[in-house]
């Protein structure tokens, strides 16, 4: 009795997909994948943002056609609704990753090294691991901003043109706005090769190729951003 009672329990396997969360490359996979799905909703988003060159009228009916997506088998709005629990997920998955393989890498190094690592290298971890957090906030400032309302002073619901102009009239948003962008470019930017890495999708001879695509996507989707409010700050749009 004493020698089952000294036994040590057994430990019970864990799940395979808890296994895959807490390996380092499960949670390399998790924020490829969730920042892929990230950048598309960014570039489609971009593209649509595009349509206020091209008046009120067709800006808002853009606006009003999200929200008919997928009736009658959904209901009005019930796809952009979908669509927000879905990036939230995403994001939420991107930033717990980010934050838990920062933290394993500390733990890891716990002394610095003696030798200074090559600027480039640095400035591109604090670029991800600062821009991440900047780009962050910035959701919730978009958020506030042209979904709620509650801090554009000349928020209409159901007028999206008109917000937007409103907004950008304004030059401290507009500072807002801009540096966010640069900070989503030079995300996008370091992290496009790297989530090609972890996924596999790049090897020697492509790898180049990627990189080039990977900072061409950058400038297209933060540059297609901020002909916005650089349209309105000069009077372009109206």
């Amino acid at each position: 009795m004493n020698d089952l009672a000294n036994r040590p329990a057994v430990r019970r396997p864990r799940p395979a997909l808890r296994r895959f969360w807490d390996s380092t490359i499960g949670k390399k996979i998790v924020m490829a994948i969730s920042g892929a799905l990230l950048l598309a909703f960014a570039f489609a988003h971009m593209v649509g943002n595009l349509k206020t060159f091209f008046g009120a009228e067709d800006l808002n009916s853009y606006a009003h056609w999200l929200r008919t997506i997928g009736e009658p088998v959904l209901h009005y709005a019930w796809f952009l609704w979908i669509q927000r629990v879905v990036l939230l997920i995403a994001l939420v998955l991107h930033v717990t990753a980010a934050v838990q393989l920062v933290r394993r890498d500390r733990r890891a190094r716990p002394v610095r090294y003696v030798h200074r690592r090559p600027v480039r290298a640095t400035f591109a971890v604090r670029t991800m691991r600062w821009g991440g957090a900047t780009l962050a906030l910035f959701v919730v400032w978009h958020i506030l901003d042209f979904t709620v309302g509650t801090v554009n002073r000349d928020f209409v619901a159901g007028d999206p043109y008109h917000n937007l102009v409103a907004d950008f009239r304004v030059w401290w948003v507009n500072l807002i706005y801009l540096a966010a962008l640069a900070m989503l470019g030079l995300h996008i930017h370091h992290g496009f090769a790297s989530a090609a890495r972890t996924l596999g999708v790049t090897s020697a001879r492509r790898e180049r190729a990627i990189k080039i695509f990977g900072s061409g996507m950058a400038v297209v989707v933060a540059g297609g951003y901020a002909l916005v409010p650089v349209a309105v700050m000069t009077g372009l749009v109206h």
